[in-house]
């Protein structure tokens, strides 16, 4: 563990004045970082708060059961997310590449020099 992160732990139990056990309660989910859950429209909330502070330039959703946990996301928090402009309603391209308009490289198992033969 980083000295930093070490820190941040021991300051928030002293803080809050957190037993062990409420303290791997917080932290155990996301190893430190914030988690939030809750009914789809809270958890949409949360997402565009910190997203508007600017405090996160994205997620990681880590449902506690799967798959139906991130189905749940997808129904639910994402239909609020779209219209909020928080979560893309369709892709420019079939690929990331094609998303981020990034050039396709040339293909390198198709070079032009030519390839001395092997005797």
């Amino acid at each position: 563990m980083a000295k930093s992160r070490r820190t941040l732990i021991v300051d928030l139990a002293r803080r809050e004045r957190l037993t062990v056990r409420q303290l791997m309660g917080r932290l155990g989910g996301g190893r430190g970082h914030r988690t939030f859950a809750g009914t789809p429209e809270p958890v949409a909330d949360a997402i565009e708060e910190w997203w508007n502070l600017g405090a996160a330039d994205g997620f990681n959703i880590m449902p506690p059961v799967l798959p139906s946990g991130l189905v749940a996301f997808v129904d639910h928090v994402v239909p609020i997310l779209q219209p909020r402009g928080l979560f893309c309603t369709e892709y420019t391209g079939t690929t990331l590449r094609d998303y981020y308009g990034l050039p396709r490289p040339a293909n390198q198992s198709r070079s032009t020099a030519a390839v001395p033969a092997v005797h």
